[in-house]
C-alpha cells in the first residue's frame, strides 16, 4: 500500500486543490498513470502512480488539501490486483409446489379468444389530446424551471491571475502603445529553409524566436523598458529572461527562457518546445516561472488583431503580437499587399517615457523586418 501525497512545489505554495481524478475509486492502476490533477496558485500538475494496484480516493474533487497531505492510496502487496468483482448475490431455490391428497393439479387454463365485437358494440375511436409538457414548481413546464446559471468555485491559478492582473492596474501606470512590422522577411525565411531547419534542428523555424531576438536588442537599446521600481529605487536588469505567455485550459502561465541573448533561434525554439511540452503535461515548477525581466504574449494565435496587454509584475514592459494579415501599405510609392502585424507595448509610465516606449517598439519592429538569420 502507499499514499499519494501532495508533493512540495515551493516555499511559498501551501495548499493544492484536487482539480480532477482520472481514475475512479476501486479502479485498478498501473505503474505510471496519470492518477489526478493538482492546481495551486501558480502551476497546475498532474501526479501518477508509484505502483500497481487499487485506487482509494481520500480527498475528492474541487477540495483543497495543505501540501504533504494524503490524497488517496493504491493498495495490494503485490501490486497486481484488480479491483474486486462484484459478487452477484445467490437466488434462492423456488419452493416445491405441493398439492393436497386426493387432488390432482390441473394444467392451467389459457384464456378464451374474446368474442367478436359487433357493430353496436364496437367502441368509438379515441381522440388523444397533445401531450402536454411535464410540470414543474408552479405548474411550469420543467424547460421553464431549468437553472439559469452555475455557481463554481475559482481555481487558485484564476485566483491568482485575478489578484495579480488588478495588483498590476493599481499598483502601475499602465499606458500601451502601438506600432506595426512587416512580416514579409520572416515569412520568407520560414518559407525558403523551414524542411531544411526542421531535418537539422528537429524543431520547425517559428516566428517566436524571431521577436524574443528583436525585444533582446530592443531592451539593449531602451534599457529603462529592462527595469523595475522597487519602493523608491530602480533596479536596471543586466540579464535578458523574456517570459513568454502560454494559453491554457485552466489559464494563462508565462513560462521564462533564460538568458536570451546568448541563445540561437534553433535553441530558443527546441526550449520553448521543451517549456510548451511542460504546460501540457502540468509539470511545468516554481523555476520555470520565476525572474523573467520582460513578457511577450502572442494573442494573434487565437485570431486577436489588436489588444493592450497588462503587464506581468515586477516587469515593466509586455510586448504583444497579433494576427498577421495582408493589408495594403506603400512601398517605394507604389501600394502593394503585405503581411502586416500590429504590435502593442504596455509599459509603466511610471519608469518608462513615450519617447522610449516608442523607440523600443521601432527597435522590434527594424529587428524583425531586417532579421538575422543562421541556417
Amino acid at each position: 500500500m502507499s499514499d499519494i501525497l501532495i508533493p512540495n512545489f515551493g516555499e511559498s505554495i501551501t495548499t493544492a486543490t484536487v482539480a480532477a481524478w482520472h481514475k475512479n475509486a476501486g479502479d485498478p492502476v498501473a505503474k505510471g498513470d496519470t492518477l489526478v490533477t493538482l492546481e495551486t496558485d501558480k502551476v497546475s500538475t498532474d501526479l501518477e502512480a508509484d505502483e500497481s494496484g487499487v485506487l482509494e480516493i481520500l480527498v475528492p474533487e474541487g477540495v483543497e488539501a495543505p501540501i504533504g497531505a494524503a490524497l488517496g492510496r493504491i493498495s495490494s502487496a503485490d501490486g497486481t490486483a484488480a479491483a474486486p468483482e462484484k459478487e452477484e448475490a445467490p437466488v434462492p431455490p423456488e419452493p416445491e409446489k405441493t398439492t393436497a391428497p386426493g387432488t390432482r393439479e390441473e394444467p392451467a387454463s389459457t384464456p378464451p379468444p374474446p368474442a367478436a365485437e359487433s357493430p353496436e358494440q364496437k367502441p368509438e375511436k379515441e381522440t388523444s389530446a397533445p401531450e402536454q409538457p411535464p410540470a414543474g414548481k408552479n405548474g411550469k413546464s420543467d424547460k421553464e424551471t431549468a437553472p439559469r446559471f452555475i455557481r463554481k468555485p475559482m481555481s487558485p491559478l484564476r485566483r491568482t491571475i485575478a489578484a495579480r492582473l488588478v495588483e498590476a492596474q493599481h499598483q502601475a501606470a499602465i499606458l500601451t502603445t502601438f506600432n506595426e512590422c512587416d512580416m514579409s522577411a520572416v515569412m520568407e525565411l520560414r518559407k525558403q529553409f523551414n524542411a531544411a531547419y526542421r531535418e537539422r534542428y528537429g524543431t520547425k523555424l517559428g516566428f517566436m524566436s524571431f521577436f524574443i531576438k528583436a525585444v533582446v536588442k530592443a531592451l539593449q537599446e531602451v534599457p529603462q523598458v529592462n527595469a523595475r521600481i522597487d519602493g523608491t529605487d530602480i533596479v536596471e536588469n543586466l540579464y535578458y529572461d523574456i517570459s513568454v505567455a502560454i494559453g491554457t485550459d485552466k489559464g494563462l502561465v508565462v513560462p521564462v527562457l533564460r538568458d536570451c541573448d546568448r541563445k540561437t533561434l534553433p535553441e530558443l525554439e527546441l526550449e520553448l518546445a521543451a517549456l510548451a511540452e511542460k504546460v501540457r503535461g502540468g509539470s511545468l515548477s516554481m523555476q520555470d516561472l520565476q525572474g523573467g525581466c520582460f513578457t511577450i504574449s502572442n494573442g494573434g494565435t487565437y485570431g486577436s488583431l489588436l489588444s493592450t496587454p497588462i503587464l506581468n509584475p515586477p516587469q515593466s514592459g509586455i510586448l504583444g503580437m497579433h494576427a498577421i494579415q495582408e493589408r495594403p501599405v506603400v512601398r517605394d510609392g507604389q501600394i502593394v499587399a503585405r503581411p502586416m502585424m500590429y504590435l502593442a507595448l504596455s509599459y509603466d509610465h511610471r519608469l518608462v517615457d513615450g519617447k522610449q516606449a516608442v523607440q523600443f517598439l521601432i527597435a522590434v519592429k527594424n529587428a524583425v523586418e531586417n532579421p538575422v538569420f543562421e541556417l
